[in-house]
Parts: structure tokens; C-alpha cells; sequence
């Protein structure tokens, strides 16, 4: 089964990455990279995202199309990233993602 592990970023957890000295920022950012090695028979696409200051939204809710620069929401949490995985199911995507080192927040949804 294919699932989407979205990697979802909070506002103390960006601070406490900025707050780390450039050792332990490629110590953290280490952990991450030996993630996706340790899953990579697992994983079919990856990406990590641009700053949610970079998006573009476009409402289609308000009559007319609204583009909008900035992300669709102010809140405290942003998707940082994403991984598609093909696992046998969705105890094994728990595993996964359980095991995330970075982000505080994984979201998992099935691929339809």
C-alpha cells in the first residue's frame, strides 16, 4: 500500500533548530539523512519544501479565484516535507513514522 508521511514543522520546533549552533544543526539534519537511507527500500519519492513564506495560495472558495501570496493558513504548523512510501500497510507506516527524527508531527494518508 502506498501512504504520503507529511512531515509538519512547528513554530518551537523551527526555533529550536535556529537556536542550535551549526554542530548540532548537522548533527540533527544527520539524523534525518540516515533516515531516509534506513527506508530507502521503502520510499518511491521525497522531497523536502521550499518555506511556507514561499507559497502561492489560490482560494477557489470566494466566488471568483483569489491568488494569494503566502500559505493558505496562519498558523504555528507548515508541511516541511514529504515521503511516499510503498509498505504492506499502515502498521508499518506507523513504524515509519514513529521513528522521524526531525519534525514534531507526522500526518499519514493513504494514497488513493
Amino acid at each position: 500500500m502506498k501512504y504520503v508521511l507529511m512531515f509538519i514543522e512547528t513554530e518551537s520546533h523551527a526555533k529550536e533548530l535556529e537556536a542550535m549552533s551549526a554542530e548540532e544543526r548537522e548533527t540533527a539534519y544527520g539524523a534525518v539523512g540516515r533516515w531516509f537511507a534506513d527506508h530507502a527500500d521503502k520510499i518511491t519519492h521525497q522531497a523536502y519544501l521550499a518555506p511556507a513564506h514561499t507559497a502561492t495560495t489560490v482560494r477557489l472558495d470566494l466566488g471568483e479565484p483569489v491568488v494569494i501570496d503566502g500559505r493558505f493558513a496562519d498558523g504555528g504548523e507548515v508541511v516541511s516535507g514529504y515521503a511516499e512510501v510503498d509498505v504492506a500497510d499502515m502498521e508499518e507506516a506507523l513504524l515509519m513514522a514513529k521513528s522521524w527524527p526531525a519534525c514534531p508531527i507526522v500526518e499519514i494518508r493513504p494514497v488513493s
